[in-house]
């Protein structure tokens, strides 16, 4: 009889099922709702040839290209906590350092992704979106893009 009772209890240990009803434990993940844009430096030219700028909702981030032999750089823009908006407006503006000319200028609005890091009953809920700053299409899509020259 006791072991009747023990085989389904083991059984339930084993697969991480509770009796109690509780969910598994969350991790610990943290992670921030932002939009984000990746480029390959070196199709800007020369080291920090050009400084891209990001805007998202009025709020911008700026850095310079990079080096061209890096494969990717990065820039992104933090959302406020808890946003819950599925869209919002996005501007990149790419100007020569050399110049001081726009070299591009492109905005749309971004669809933002829920996701969560942590599983699906977990916090935190972000909210994200990620394109690729074209060195002449503007703001495109990272699908498909080479990270290797």
């Amino acid at each position: 009889m006791r072991r009747l009772l023990l085989v389904p209890l083991l059984a339930a240990i084993l697969t991480g099922c509770s009796l109690l009803g509780q969910d598994a434990p969350c991790t610990k993940a943290d992670a921030d709702s932002q939009v984000s844009a990746v480029w390959r430096p070196a199709d800007f030219g020369s080291l920090d040839a050009a400084k891209i700028r990001l805007c998202v909702r009025g709020t911008c981030e700026e850095r310079a290209s990079g080096d061209p032999d890096d494969p990717f750089a990065l820039l992104s823009v933090r959302l406020p906590d808890g946003v819950g908006a599925s869209t919002a407006p996005v501007r990149l503006t790419v100007t020569s350092v050399k110049s001081g000319d726009t070299v591009v200028e492109d905005s749309t609005r971004a669809r933002l992704t829920e996701d969560h890091p942590n599983g699906a009953s977990c916090p935190p809920t972000v909210r994200t979106a990620t394109f690729r700053a074209h060195p002449t299409k503007g703001l495109t899509s990272p699908r498909g893009m080479r990270l290797q020259g």
